[in-house]
Formats: C-alpha cells, sequence, structure tokens
C-alpha cells in the first residue's frame, strides 16, 4: 500500500457503502487486506446500482425471448428485430438522486448516458424519452427541481441533436424528498452490425475514448444506492457534468470506427466508470485486464489510481480493438477532435490488475467481481389488501361538468406542453407523432415502416396493489402502443422503489416484478433492457413505488398510425371496453373526492390483448379516424382531451347503464379506449367488434364548439383547453 494511501478501517468501509459481512466477503475471496483503490472497485461493483444484489433474483422471472429478440438483458441496451434487415435498440436508466443534488447536471448526465448505452451498440439514437416525477406542487423545493430537470433533459437532447419525443410529468408528495428523473433512448441499427461488450483475444490493446478524465462522479454509483439524510446537498462534487457537443462527436466517431471493422467489443463508461466498464468487458469474455493509468488522459493534475477507477466523467467508451486497425481507428478519432489512448490489454490470467507507474494498485480475480457480488433474498412482505370501493358508496360532491373542469387543472393531468416546448421533438425530420397523444411515433429511415414508443406508470396503483400496479403499467403502454396503431414488440424498465432493507418495501418490488412479469408474458411483449434504482428514500420516508415501463412497437407503414383528434365534423364516437365504474385509486377519488383510497382498478390481461389486437386490425383497415386509450381521469378526462386536440366539439347523446354517473364518467376501468369513426362504416366496426367480442358502445358525435354530456351544461372547447393548458405555466410563473 501506498504512504498516501489512507488506512482501511471500519469506517473507511461503511463509508464505501459495503456493509461488515460483504467486507467479510471481500476478504475471504482475495486472503488479504484490500488496498484503497480495491476497496473503491468493489465498491462500485457491489453497490445495488451496478450488482443489483436486491433485485437479481427477482428479475430473472422476468421473460425475455421472443422471436423478435436479438438481445435481451445482460447488455448496454436492448434490441429487437424490426424486419428489413433494421434493429430498434433502447433502453431505459435513472438518474434520480444527481438530479435532486443538481438538477440540470444530473438530467443531462442522464440523457447522455442512455444515449451512450444506444450507440455504443452500433445503433444511431433516433429519439429520446423521459419519465419525470416530482414532489408535491406547494413544497418549495418542487418549482426549482421541475425547472432546473426540464432544462437538462433539453439542454443535452437538443445539443446533441436527437428529438425527445415522448414521456410523462407527475407530482405527489412522496417525492418531496427525492424526484424521479427516468430517461429512455431508442435507436437504429443493422442487425448485422450490432456490437456487444464481450471482449476476445489475448493482448488485445484495450483503448480510452473521448472526453478526458476529471474528478467528477466519484462515487456516484455508490450514491445511487444510498438513501438521502441530512447534508444531501454536499454530495452535489458527486454529480458528473455534461458535455452533449462532445458526445456528438463520440457518436460519429464511434459509429464511423464501427463502419470500418475496427472494433472487438465496447463499453460505455457509466456507472462506476472505468471500473466496470473493463471489468464487465473482460469478464463476459472470460479474460483478464490489465490497465496501465497513468496512460488514462487526465484533465486535472495529480489524479490518483483510486480517482481514475471510480471516476464517472461523461462522454468515455472503453474498446477492445482489432491490433492492425489501431493506426486507422485512432486518425478517426483525432479526426474528431477526440482524445485515444491505449491504457491496457487483455490477458489470459482472469485477473483485473490495475498499475500506476508501475506500482501495482489493484489485483482481483476478475470474474468473482461480478460474479461473486453478493446475491440477497431479502425479507418481503406483501402490501395488505385493500377494499374494492363499490361506485355508489361515493357520493359526488360536485356536478360532472364542474369536476371535469377540476381535474383538467390539476397537477397529473395538466397539459405538459410547458414542459416538452423545451424540447425540439422534431430535429431530424422523421417524427410523424409528436408529444401530447398516447405514442410518439417515428418514420424509420424514408419510411413506410414507423417505431411507436412511450413509457407509463401509475405508482398509486403500485402502491395499493403491487401485483396489479405492475401489470397496469405494462397494460397502458401496450394501449398506448396500440392506440396509434402499432403492434408492440418489447419493454425496457426502470424500477424505482424506496430502500430494499425494509420488507413492506421489498414486498412493494416483488409484488410489481411479478405483475409486470404476467403481463408480459400474457401481452408477448418482452423486458428486453432495464434498470433497477433503490435507496428512493429521504429520513425514511420512501418514494411511491414506481415502476416506469418503456415501450416500442413497429407499424408496417407510419402513414397509417392515428392520433387522438377527431379529423371532421359528424364523425361517430364509440367506447371499446367495459365501463363499470371503477373509482377506486382514481384520480376522481383523489383530487374530487379528497379520498386516496381503495383497491385499484383489476387489470383483465386477456381482454388488454383482445381490445388491442381488435384497435390495430381497425385502424389498419382504416376504419378508424382517431383513437385514444381511457386512463387517468376516466372517460369523460379523455373525451375532453380529444375535444381539446382536435379544437372540435364532442357530443355524447343520452346513454342506457346502471352505473351512477360520476362514476361511469370518471371511474378508471381498465382496458378500454375510445374510437372515432365516419359514420357510413360504423355498420362495419359494429359486425367487426361482434365477430372479435370485443364490446363497443356508441357515444354520439363530433361536431360543434363544444363538449356536450346529458344532463350536464355544456363545456365551449375553448374553455376546456384553457383550463387544462394553463396550470403548469401558471405555477412555474409564481414567484419561488
Amino acid at each position: 500500500m501506498s504512504a498516501n494511501e489512507p488506512k482501511i478501517t471500519p469506517e473507511l468501509v461503511a463509508g464505501h457503502g459495503l456493509k461488515p459481512d460483504e467486507y467479510q466477503r471481500i476478504l475471504d475471496l482475495i486472503g488479504r487486506e484490500p488496498t484503497f483503490t480495491e476497496l473503491g472497485i468493489f465498491s462500485a461493483m457491489w453497490n445495488e446500482h451496478c450488482s443489483y444484489k436486491s433485485s437479481r433474483l427477482h428479475l430473472k422471472t422476468l421473460p425475455t425471448k421472443a422471436p423478435w429478440v436479438i438481445q435481451g438483458p445482460g447488455e448496454n441496451a436492448g434490441v429487437i428485430d424490426i424486419g428489413d434487415g433494421l434493429a430498434a435498440v433502447f433502453k431505459m436508466e435513472s438518474h434520480n438522486h444527481p438530479s435532486y443534488i443538481e438538477p440540470y447536471q444530473g438530467a443531462a448526465t442522464g440523457v447522455g448516458g442512455i444515449l451512450r448505452d444506444v450507440f455504443t451498440m452500433g445503433a444511431r439514437p433516433i429519439a429520446a424519452l423521459n419519465a419525470l416525477r416530482f414532489g408535491d406542487p406547494e413544497h418549495p423545493k418542487t418549482r426549482h427541481l421541475v425547472s432546473g430537470v426540464v432544462a437538462g433533459v433539453g439542454g443535452y437532447g437538443n445539443s446533441f441533436g436527437v428529438p425527445t419525443v415522448g414521456g410523462l410529468v407527475g407530482f405527489h408528495t412522496r417525492y418531496d424528498g427525492n424526484c424521479l428523473v427516468n430517461a429512455m433512448a431508442v435507436g437504429l441499427a443493422r442487425t448485422d452490425g450490432i456490437f456487444y461488450a464481450k471482449a476476445t483475444g489475448v493482448g488485445m490493446p484495450i483503448v480510452y475514448l473521448g472526453s478526458k478524465t476529471g474528478r467528477d462522479g466519484i462515487h456516484g454509483a455508490t450514491m445511487a444506492s444510498a438513501e438521502f439524510g441530512e447534508g444531501a446537498e454536499e454530495k452535489r462534487p458527486t454529480v458528473q457534468v455534461g458535455d452533449p457537443f462532445a458526445e456528438k462527436l463520440l457518436l460519429e466517431a464511434c459509429l464511423e470506427i464501427m463502419a470500418k471493422d475496427c472494433v472487438i467489443a465496447i463499453q460505455d463508461m457509466g456507472a462506476a466508470g472505468l471500473t466496470c466498464s473493463a471489468v464487465e468487458m473482460g469478464a463476459k469474455g472470460d479474460l483478464g485486464v490489465e490497465l496501465h493509468l497513468e496512460d488514462v488522459p487526465t484533465r486535472e493534475a495529480g489524479m490518483t489510481a483510486y480517482e481514475m477507477m471510480l471516476s464517472e466523467s461523461q462522454e468515455r467508451m472503453l474498446m477492445v480493438l482489432k491490433p492492425e486497425k489501431e493506426e486507422e481507428a485512432k486518425a478517426i478519432f483525432r479526426k474528431w477532435g477526440l482524445d485515444f489512448a491505449v491504457i491496457g490489454h487483455t490477458t489470459d490470467t482472469l485477473r483485473f490488475v490495475i498499475k500506476h507507474n508501475g506500482e501495482v494498485k489493484a489485483d482481483l480475480p476478475i470474474k468473482e467481481l461480478g460474479d461473486e457480488a453478493p446475491l440477497y433474498d431479502r425479507p418481503h412482505v406483501a402490501s395488505p389488501a385493500l377494499p374494492v370501493i363499490a361506485s355508489d358508496a361515493v357520493k359526488a360532491p360536485l356536478s360532472s361538468r364542474a369536476a371535469l373542469l377540476k381535474l383538467m387543472a390539476t397537477p397529473d393531468i395538466a397539459s405538459k406542453r410547458w414542459v416538452y416546448e423545451q424540447y425540439d421533438s422534431i430535429i431530424l425530420g422523421n417524427t410523424v407523432q409528436r408529444p401530447g397523444g398516447d405514442a410518439a411515433v417515428i418514420r424509420v429511415e424514408h419510411g413506410p415502416k414507423g417505431l411507436a414508443m412511450t413509457c407509463d406508470v401509475t405508482p398509486r396503483y403500485c402502491e395499493a396493489d403491487p401485483v396489479e400496479g405492475g401489470k397496469q403499467a405494462v397494460a397502458e403502454v401496450y394501449r398506448n402502443i396500440s392506440a396509434v396503431g402499432a403492434k408492440p414488440l418489447a419493454i425496457t424498465d426502470n424500477l424505482n422503489f424506496g430502500n430494499p432493507e425494509r420488507p413492506e418495501i421489498m414486498g412493494q418490488l416483488v409484488g410489481c416484478i411479478r405483475g409486470i412479469g404476467e403481463a408480459c408474458r400474457e401481452l408477448d411483449f418482452p423486458v428486453v433492457s432495464g434498470n433497477v434504482s433503490l435507496y428512493n428514500e429521504t429520513n425514511g420516508r420512501a418514494i411511491l413505488p414506481t415502476p416506469t415501463i418503456g415501450g416500442v412497437g413497429v407499424l408496417d407503414d407510419f402513414s397509417t398510425s392515428v392520433a387522438i383528434a377527431p379529423k371532421a365534423d359528424g364523425e361517430d364516437i364509440f367506447v371499446l371496453g367495459e365501463t363499470k365504474g371503477w373509482l377506486g385509486q382514481s384520480l376522481y377519488l383523489r383530487d374530487v373526492c379528497g379520498r386516496e383510497e381503495g383497491a385499484p382498478p383489476p387489470v383483465d390481461l386477456t381482454q388488454e390483448r383482445r381490445h388491442g389486437e381488435f384497435v390495430r386490425a381497425m385502424i389498419a383497415e382504416g376504419l378508424v379516424s382517431a383513437c385514444h386509450d381511457i386512463s387517468d381521469g376516466g372517460l369523460l378526462v379523455a373525451l375532453a382531451e380529444m375535444a381539446i386536440a382536435a379544437k372540435r366539439g364532442l357530443t355524447v347523446e343520452p346513454l342506457d347503464h346502471d352505473v351512477p354517473a360520476h362514476a361511469f364518467w370518471f371511474g378508471e376501468d381498465q382496458a378500454r379506449y375510445i374510437v372515432t369513426i365516419r359514420a357510413a362504416d360504423r355498420d362495419r366496426l359494429v359486425t367487426h367488434a361482434a365477430g372479435a367480442g370485443v364490446t363497443l358502445t356508441r357515444l354520439g358525435a363530433t361536431g360543434g364548439d363544444s363538449l356536450t354530456v346529458p344532463g350536464e351544461e355544456p363545456i365551449l372547447v375553448k374553455d376546456l383547453s384553457e383550463t387544462f393548458e394553463s396550470w403548469l405555466p401558471a405555477y412555474m410563473a409564481r414567484a419561488a
């Protein structure tokens, strides 16, 4: 051990996020006390963020295979075959802890990291999405976080030059001390041009690419595996700083050397930086790795081995290169103005050896660094079942008209235009459907193929019943993709939960994973990538369980996709699926009645699949002119959103049903869509529905300037629109 390195003490071990039994495991594994650098390496590799030690056991139960899946979980991103020799490459990751401490850079580097995950696979990024959760709007920090996070997402994505096309923004007091920033990216590659992290060959050069290494982000992965308490602000130095212009250069240089067949293996330097990327490349190829840190390009003087191995400086890659291509690859990187340095080589020793100026700083078994990471079957208890709330047991405090106007101006339903207009959603010129609908649609190259993509989750359902909540999150994404006419193909997930050492929190994680797995199997919608973010707690108060689901689907012809806005007057409006008036955990119950309670709506996966297939078939046949899935706020909110999008009135005729009016309009029964069709096509649609066993109810027709429902005074669409659009801009304009 070098004289200037700190002595290994129990306090130092604990400060690295390692528990006494985990440290004992390290001693048993290597047969001696670790060096300071080795302690840092174990801390990085064995924390929750990198090792999934609390979740691995349960993640293995998820379905990850299908004929169209080229690469499932375990690589930088998932890969699916979309036909014609093309693949969609996508993943979602969290940057929650850094974004709470430093909202702009935390969110920006979250976007940068997920873009690298995609182009590391050989794909050119074509779209970005995000899912953001903030605390109570009245909490003193919420506005600051919204402002910084949105600016960071837009600042990085816009500068890098990828359209940000979809996402969600939600508010709840349980996120007061822990906002969530989940970033998703989708890229396009040739199916025969996918690159992986597995190193092959002994003595092959290991090359460092991209920006220089600094001291930013040290312990970033460890911080992401700890709950917040007092002094969270002091962790600001562990938040990385992003440079989207450097990343754009890195993208072009990487794709160019990939095209020139220079690359054996490639890995993004993300969480735990050089440590994680080097270990993964070597271990996956059953090889050892030797690194010489004096050759690492640094931007700060006097950096130690410990700092270089744990830095999470952005815009960096590690690559194993074909030796004969070294000069060619170097010339390409120099052309793009980026660092290119050979910093080591592969070996046949299965050891991870780190040298700095000739001194050995670490010498560890490489496979065990990953494979021997602790794996916990943590105690978990199921969430108690909540009572079903009968629709007639809830009295309506307001008329349906007044309740609708109130809901349209609540933080969760109100328009998020203020957010998405800060993102460039049309750069690259392939965006067919922009933010504001059920799913974004991107043209693939010159068409006619298109990709649909979205992300969603309903945390209040997941808290009330984790299994049903997990199922509903997948079903909602399936509906969103089906509603634009695309066939759902695969998902990525971002599982955000509190402290897994608490059995009730672990129970939420286990329950949600079970629900997600059930839905993915039934809907033929496998999981191909993902991320787990635990310890989202502050002073013992956990976030709502938030398993964000990102989905991708394919359209054979992007021009057949439909949006939520009816296209003409005089079209028939139908609701597809049964309306029973389920009010438990509904936004109506919470925001109109002031009651956050009850069991969430059950999810019938057979029905979800049948209804999704029917909607897609009707869109493909050209019968449907507009489609919108029914979710938060129920049927009347969905109708209002369609009227606002179309700037067109909708008239609902008197209906024969035995559900109380407020439950009929605002209940959140699942597996439902609203479609509009030309009146001349009505009989065909009804015949198809009868043949498919799908419940179809005619509501009324499009036209006029108001939303009109039986027994209520009409609401002018322009008044609805003003209510819907005004909450967020007014909130953000208020003095902090």
